[in-house]
């Protein structure tokens, strides 16, 4: 079984309302699909979008990295022999962890055809089922209060909150109108995207847990490299902290459990390079206690599949946050992970479930 074919496509889609964060503004989401044959017919999809402000890399530079480094180094390997290949991803190329990603996933996706098994099964099975969290973006406290109610009226009962924006006294009324319009039964969730100082998070964290707002977690309160801020923070809220952008390989992700600068972690395949590292990230976290959340970037359901296929193997990762197929204007995706709701289900057919993608002529091969 061996690599016969890899092909990228360039897509953009419209969202339909813009994606706000403390981090950056989406209108459109732009990505790399990639296409990856093998000489036995077996067919398997990837996709790397581009994330400049957290994996440096733009779209450009995920096509150069694939077309330019990986695919002389993929070219006729034998897939079969898949554990040298997926650690030659992570030698052969410093840093793009996006572009390893997008060929991790499709040779997943192959692989677990060629089994005749779907990727979940083949990587551990544990449920065929999962339930999405919805992210509401960054604005003013009413718009993100309207939101919420929306959101929660569409059947989602977890609601990631995007905050870290302006000032922390903003940040509170965000909250508080959401929960004044949700009520208490709404699980609520806050991403600062690296918004607050180490004091600042612990103050408005704080008054929230004085206020009663409920909060079940913060994630990536501080900047991604301050793990000794990120650790501050954990050691003096009762709130859950969740480490993401502080995470990107194993490595790091054995430092901020050895240090317990993080009572959980977000994994992402495009900060860990693909499945193989993300696997070894969880398998870390979970000898050592600490429970995983797999989440995502503005992806299609191509990349939100692989995601899902691997998030629904792992028994030690109980929070999701796969909705961002949901905020596009259109779908490109024929197969893949279905939703019914915030409820997520995974296809029965081999690999990925991914029949094809619909994409422009204009592509370029390798």
């Amino acid at each position: 079984m061996k690599i016969a074919k890899i092909e990228t496509f360039k897509i953009a889609i419209p969202l339909r309302k813009p994606f706000k964060t403390a981090l950056r503004t989406v209108n459109t989401a732009e990505s790399l699909i990639v296409k990856i044959t093998c000489d036995n017919g077996v067919i398997g999809w990837g996709e790397a979008p581009p994330t400049v402000v957290i994996t440096g890399e733009s779209l450009s530079s995920i096509e150069s990295a694939i077309h330019d480094v990986l695919k002389p180094y993929l070219e006729k390997q034998n897939l079969l022999n898949y554990e040298s290949i997926f650690q030659g991803l992570q030698t052969n190329l410093i840093g793009n962890p996006s572009a390893k990603a997008a060929i991790d996933m499709a040779l997943y996706d192959c692989l677990s055809q060629q089994c005749n098994l779907p990727l979940y099964q083949f990587l551990g099975g544990h449920k065929s089922e999962i339930e999405t969290d919805f992210t509401v973006s960054v604005n003013g406290p009413e718009e993100m209060g309207e939101d919420a109610v929306s959101y929660v009226q569409q059947g989602f009962d977890v609601l990631k909150v995007k905050v870290g924006k302006d000032d922390i006294l903003t940040d509170i009324e965000r909250i508080r109108e959401i929960r004044k319009r949700v009520g208490n039964k709404v699980k609520l969730r806050l991403d600062a995207n690296q918004g607050w100082k180490p004091k600042e998070a612990i103050q408005v964290i704080r008054k929230m847990e004085e206020l009663d707002l409920q909060i079940e977690l913060v994630e990536q309160p501080v900047k991604a490299w301050d793990i000794a801020g990120l650790k501050e923070v954990t050691d003096h809220v009762d709130t859950m902290i969740m480490a993401d952008e502080s995470v990107f390989s194993p490595k790091q992700a054995f430092e901020v459990i050895k240090t317990r600068s993080a009572d959980l972690i977000n994994i992402k395949l495009m900060k860990s390079g693909g499945i193989y590292q993300a696997q070894i990230i969880n398998q870390l976290a979970e000898v050592c206690g600490m429970e995983c959340m797999v989440g995502s970037m503005i992806e299609t359901k191509v990349g939100i599949s692989a995601a899902a296929h691997f998030a629904a193997s792992k028994k030690n990762i109980t929070r999701f946050d796969f909705d961002a197929p949901l905020m596009m204007a259109k779908e490109l995706v024929d197969g893949g992970i279905k939703y019914e709701g915030r409820k997520i289900v995974l296809p029965k057919e081999p690999g990925l479930g991914i029949r094809n993608v619909q994409v422009k002529n204009n592509h370029m091969s390798v």
